[in-house]
């Protein structure tokens, strides 16, 4: 999988590199159990510091992830069971999302259409 760091971007690096990991696991090109580079080689290939990836991978392990393991990296977990933190934490990071949407004029049929195409785009290569 390959990242692409956007320097100029709103969305900040250690942002960046988290989603960038999600949706390598949500599009299947990175499995559970898989390794991530160590921090020190992965921020030299991407071009950034160290204490940037350190800030994604942690990011990564509270939202579960990942596991970190010490000395050994960090490894993609295996899908977790949906529980109800997960869905009050979702519920959260999404109103914003929802609200934004509703205020720049989108209908709830165009929101559903939206969020039905990314699931779709993410699972199309999985079949």
């Amino acid at each position: 999988m390959i990242i692409v760091i956007e320097p100029d971007s709103d969305v900040p690096i250690y942002e960046q590199i988290c989603n960038q990991i999600m949706e390598g696991i949500a599009r299947g090109q990175i499995k559970p159990g898989d390794s991530l580079p160590s921090v020190r080689v992965f921020a030299s290939d991407l071009g950034v510091n160290m204490h940037t990836v350190n800030k994604s991978y942690h990011l990564l392990e509270k939202k579960g992830i990942i596991t970190i393991v010490p000395k050994s990296g960090a490894v993609i977990s295996s899908p977790q069971d949906f529980n109800e933190s997960s869905f009050i934490r979702l519920k959260d990071e999404f109103k914003p999302l929802i609200a934004e949407s509703l205020v720049v004029g989108m209908t709830n049929q165009q929101i559903q259409n939206l969020v039905t195409s990314i699931i779709e785009d993410f699972t199309k290569n999985q079949k």
